[in-house]
C-alpha cells in the first residue's frame, strides 16, 4: 500500500474500516484492484474490506453503516450518445 498509493489521504481512506471496527493489527489483505484512478481504487479497496469485515463479523454492520463504508459508490461513465462526439460534447456546429 505504501508503495502503489503515494498519498496519505488515500492510505487513511483504505485503513478507515479497520480503524472504526478496532481490527487496525488483526488482518493482512491482499488487493487487486482494475480501472479507475488511485483515488477510485482506494474507494473500491475500502468498500471491499468493509464487506470482508462484515462477512467476518456480522456484529459490526452499525459502526461501519455509519461510517457509510458499506455504501457503493454509484456514479459510472456516461455512455457515448449517437449523432454526437461523446456522451455530452458535441461536434462543432457551423452555420455556414
Amino acid at each position: 500500500m505504501d508503495q502503489y498509493f503515494g498519498r496519505d489521504v488515500l492510505k487513511m481512506i483504505i485503513r478507515q474500516p479497520f480503524e472504526v471496527t478496532g481490527t487496525l493489527d488483526k488482518f493482512d489483505v491482499l488487493v487487486s484492484v482494475l480501472g479507475g484512478g488511485n483515488s477510485g481504487q482506494a474507494g473500491a479497496i475500502r468498500h471491499g474490506i468493509s464487506k470482508a469485515l462484515l462477512a467476518i463479523d456480522a456484529e459490526s454492520r452499525g459502526k461501519l453503516r455509519k461510517e457509510g463504508l458499506l455504501t457503493r459508490d454509484p456514479r459510472a461513465k456516461e455512455r457515448k450518445k449517437y449523432g454526437q462526439k461523446g456522451a455530452r460534447a458535441r461536434f462543432q456546429f457551423s452555420k455556414r
